[in-house]
């Protein structure tokens, strides 16, 4: 059985494939500060989601909306 990737039915071939075009195209060196900003975006995107989460779920005070009198 194969384990189900977030890449589809992408195999070992075309993932090394990718990464040889990845390192044509920026170069060997600069390979590894993509990849971290990429996980910081990621890490950033859950955290918004999840944060957005919490506002959603969080009751809202009847005094919230409503002007001062």
């Amino acid at each position: 059985m194969r384990p189900a990737f977030v890449f589809g039915n992408l195999g070992l071939p075309e993932l090394l494939i990718i990464l040889f075009i990845l390192v044509l195209l920026f170069g060997a060196k600069r390979l590894p500060e993509l990849a971290r900003s990429l996980g910081q975006s990621i890490r950033a995107f859950k955290e918004g989601t999840a944060e957005a989460k919490k506002l959603e779920d969080k009751p809202s005070s009847p005094h919230e909306g409503a002007p001062p009198s």
